[in-house]
């Protein structure tokens, strides 16, 4: 075994993930600083839309034509260029930055960057398995380094500051960190041990890869509902994302928490989420083995009414405990519901079917669920926060929670228990 290559992949994680995590929780702040406060969903959303497609084609060309590890470093070439891209018109347009030409910068950023999660991991699992090692065991401890990764980026944009004493996760600057990542994530992909396409395998269609045939699931009534209520609960995977660093900076506009420390260090105080994340992936096994996927996934629903209702109920001033709970709690909101999901598929899909399942599932939580519930989240930010006279971010949150508890409430009633497992396989 050469025990150098876990080294490498731990760096390759550690870079995938801080690409994202420079601007993922702070654009939202940047987007309000620049007038653009009712387009932040647009943002996020577009990360669900590219999701649907882009990560399907960039698998067929990977599986046929190119390198992994060569069409990693590529698109992370096209999207770190473009965020950069991004970062300097914010800084050429200063307070007029028109929403179009970000956007459409923003966009092609996501279009490459969002394939690349699969395909660093297709590139871990394909060098590790090349190197003999037990991916099953092996492949956590690197991928929890691309947690780490993403929680020092973001560290990074909420104390790094410009020569104003601005931090970057208020400016375009987290652009800027986030592009120059992606580009040295770029050059490194190039050393990395060669994964081949297999050109000899045949051709897979868009359908296919889109998740097609997985869609046969359908017919066993456990599993449509299984995900169908999958697409409800994925509406409020990005909603923190998007709107939590905007409502916590909105306090330093409140006299009486102007000068706190959470709502000065937006980002600092957000990235315990993925601190209490990587203690989500390690509790995953034994709540499995203990309760089954209905309870599990209850928890999950349950978690998220807590996120969403601490947020409605703290403040950084003497009410932060709830912020700094809703952080940890957001560890269990948010991997018991995608890891948990993405097991339980794996255990009911048929050999011939496993990927698409995945690819299926992955449509209908990150793809439409995320897609519809940022552009939601939108609507409701925008009636109660940004144009209502007095703006009440209370009501915003308590309305996400009270559809999260509406979600596991009628899953309770509609989903029937399948036990601990090992569950029947549907062909």
């Amino acid at each position: 075994m050469d025990k150098a290559v876990k080294f490498r992949l731990i760096l390759m994680n550690f870079l995938q993930w801080a690409v994202w995590g420079a601007y993922l929780t702070s654009m939202g702040s940047y987007l309000v600083s620049v007038g653009l406060a009712e387009k932040i969903g647009l943002f996020y959303a577009m990360q669900g839309i590219v999701s649907i497609f882009m990560p399907a084609i960039i698998g067929i060309i990977a599986d046929k034509y190119i390198s992994a590890q060569k069409l990693l470093g590529i698109c992370h070439l096209v999207a770190g260029a473009a965020m950069i891209a991004a970062g300097y018109y914010g800084m050429s347009a200063g307070a007029g930055v028109s929403f179009g030409i970000l956007f459409s910068l923003y966009a092609v950023s996501v279009a490459f960057y969002m394939p690349t999660i699969a395909l660093s991991n297709s590139v871990a699992f394909k060098v590790l398995a090349k190197n003999g090692y037990d991916t099953v065991k092996d492949f956590p401890p690197v991928r929890v380094f691309g947690t780490v990764g993403f929680i020092c980026s973001m560290l990074l944009v909420n104390f790094m500051t410009d020569s104003q004493g601005i931090q970057f996760q208020h400016t375009y600057n987290q652009f800027f960190v986030s592009g120059i990542i992606g580009v040295a994530l770029f050059l490194y992909s190039f050393t990395l041990p060669d994964c081949p396409a297999n050109r000899s395998a045949g051709a897979q269609s868009l359908a296919d890869a889109l998740g097609a045939k997985a869609f046969r699931l359908f017919r066993n009534r456990d599993m449509a509902t299984f995900f169908i209520f999958s697409m409800l609960l994925g509406v409020a995977l990005q909603i923190t994302n998007g709107f939590a660093n905007p409502f916590i900076t909105h306090f330093t506009e409140v006299p009486e928490y102007a000068d706190t420390w959470g709502a000065r260090n937006a980002n600092a105080l957000i990235s315990i989420s993925q601190m209490s994340e990587t203690l989500g992936i390690l509790l995953i096994p034994v709540a499995m083995k203990l309760f089954g996927i209905k309870k599990v996934m209850l928890i999950a629903m349950l978690a998220w009414v807590f996120r969403f209702g601490l947020f409605g109920l703290g403040n950084p001033g003497p009410g932060v405990w709830m912020f700094v709970l809703s952080m940890i709690v957001y560890g269990v909101a948010f991997d018991f519901f995608n890891i948990s999901g993405a097991l339980y598929t794996e255990q009911r899909s048929s050999d011939g079917i496993k990927s698409s399942a995945q690819g299926l599932f992955m449509l209908m939580t990150n793809g439409i669920g995320a897609t519809v519930g940022t552009l939601s989240a939108q609507a409701v930010v925008n009636h109660f926060v940004y144009n209502a006279a007095e703006p009440d971010w209370n009501t915003a949150w308590f309305i996400f929670a009270g559809y999260a508890l509406v979600v596991a409430i009628l899953f309770a009633i509609c989903f029937r228990d399948p036990g601990k497992g090992p569950y029947r396989v549907i062909e």
